[in-house]
């Protein structure tokens, strides 16, 4: 699998169920190597951006958004001043599912 299949997947509703298993995560993982994949608590990926001011960074929020009500899935922002901190985690299976690669592939595109 390549950056690019993820890309080219649409995330799926979760209802709840498991979280994805250690191997499916590093494997996953591979495809988005600037994310950090923290696995202390619930699992879940992070990545910080930085811009030249706070009006990029906002309409880079305002992008991640868009892209968030498309998949139906939302990551939390953490916004100070010109830095935009994003983590991901799929809240229903309290850890990670495949969404949260798929949202991550397609911020990096942003």
């Amino acid at each position: 699998m390549s950056n690019c299949d993820l890309i080219s997947k649409k995330c799926v509703p979760c209802e709840g169920g498991a979280p994805l298993a250690a191997h499916d995560e590093q494997r996953l993982h591979l495809e988005i190597p600037i994310w950090k994949l923290d696995r202390e608590g619930i699992h879940k990926l992070s990545r910080s951006f930085k811009f030249k001011d706070f009006v990029e960074a906002m309409a880079f929020v305002n992008k991640v958004a868009v892209l968030a009500e498309a998949e139906g899935h939302h990551p939390e922002l953490h916004i100070s001043y010109n830095k935009v901190m994003i983590e991901l985690y799929t809240h229903a299976v309290g850890g990670l599912s495949e969404n949260d690669f798929i949202v991550a592939a397609k911020i990096d595109r942003i």
